[in-house]
């Protein structure tokens, strides 16, 4: 598959628009920071956000040529290949569709719908439009967790038994946040759906399609006060779980449980840890550990005749492509679409796996309420 770029200066180049101008669009660990270093194959041509005012500023402070007061206009008069949805997690299904229907490649926030029945739709519309549609999160396009993909896949800890996934904090109302945190409380939101996901993302990402799952989730403060930043003080009144454990049945006896929750103050554990009849497999947080250990650390039975041990793993430098995920940020996922479209990658991050991790999300939700085990109905 291959896109018709624009031509700029004797150069081809992706040409994108954005739909949404908030803290995630603009902020250095969000897109618009890693779109500006990576120009020399994406253009963002055009950008529209509920609020025009807002458009603009963003479109004067990044250089961005058209802004639309509405995504229908943009889709239709804007110089555009694709578009990167920014939107909140209620306008996702809605406006993914019409991205879609309009022909454009879609890069989009997590979760990729909220319902099943909605992300299916969305699948089966870029799938009948040979359309290539990814989802964030990036973790699998990082060194780390591509490596550590490629190790499991290679058996260096031989059989999975199980796994362990922190990817939560303390949550917005504890960390000075920029701007009104009172929706990551609210139903629809919560921190299944904003942090479980990451979580939930990497062990399928590293061991594909889960069966089934179980969950246990409350609320364990049913009113939260903002600490520092412009909303310092605020009362916010919890209308969704804060505090959920995810336990996932991959088959044949290999499990994994992932933390959901707003309540993680600080922690030295591990991104991941993943046990196998080989050996185990760890994926620090970024920086490595607090003992200096590098991004990944390997125990492996026999790794040398007669001697178990510890190992750095040393073949990070075979996947060099992956670096950039370290230099664009959030915004390697846009990346990763021109590769796609220019057929050097398949899509790692793409909507059918992002489909299956809604899944999960949403029958955790059931199974904690119902106090039961759900089967799963979707693959990738």
């Amino acid at each position: 598959m291959t896109v018709t770029p624009a031509s700029h200066n004797g150069a081809s180049r992706l040409r994108l628009g954005i739909l949404g101008a908030g803290m995630i669009a603009t902020v250095e660990a969000g897109f618009l920071p890693g779109l500006s270093r990576m120009r020399n194959r994406v253009e963002v041509t055009a950008i529209t956000s509920r609020t025009r005012g807002r458009a603009e500023a963003v479109a004067r402070d990044w250089q961005i040529p058209a802004v639309f007061d509405t995504l229908d206009q943009m889709l239709v008069d804007g110089d555009i290949d694709a578009v990167l949805n920014l939107t909140p997690i209620e306008a996702h299904a809605e406006t993914n569709l019409k991205i879609l229907a309009a022909g454009k490649h879609l890069v989009t926030e997590k979760p990729v719908a909220s319902t099943l029945a909605e992300a299916t739709e969305i699948c089966e519309l870029a799938d009948s439009k040979a359309l290539v549609a990814l989802c964030a999160p990036a973790d699998m396009l990082s060194l780390e967790w591509a490596e550590a993909r490629m190790l499991i896949e290679n058996g260096a800890v031989g059989k999975v038994a199980f796994a362990r996934l922190q990817s939560s904090h303390s949550g917005p109302a504890a960390m000075a946040w920029p701007v009104d945190p009172t929706w990551f409380y609210q139903k629809g939101a919560g921190a299944l759906l904003d942090m479980g996901v990451y979580g939930i993302d990497r062990v399928t990402g590293l061991l594909g399609p889960a069966v089934k799952v179980t969950a246990m989730s409350g609320r364990t403060v049913p009113v939260r006060r903002a600490r520092g930043g412009p909303f310092d003080g605020l009362e916010i009144e919890a209308t969704e779980d804060d505090n959920t454990l995810v336990l996932l049945d991959f088959g044949d006896a290999a499990l994994a449980v992932v933390d959901a929750t707003f309540n993680v103050q600080a922690s030295r554990t591990p991104q991941l840890e993943l046990f196998g009849t080989a050996g185990t497999l760890i994926v620090n947080r970024p920086g490595g550990a607090p003992d200096g250990s590098g991004p990944l650390e390997l125990f492996r039975l026999d790794a040398a005749p007669n001697l178990s041990g510890w190992i750095s793993p040393e073949s990070l430098d075979a996947l060099p492509r992956q670096n950039r995920a370290a230099h664009y940020s959030r915004a390697v996922l846009v990346d990763h679409l021109a590769d796609c479209l220019e057929g050097s990658a398949r899509p790692l991050t793409g909507i059918h796996r992002a489909r299956h991790v809604l899944e999960i999300m949403l029958a955790a939700k059931t199974a904690a309420d119902e106090g039961k085990t759900v089967e799963l109905t979707t693959t990738f």
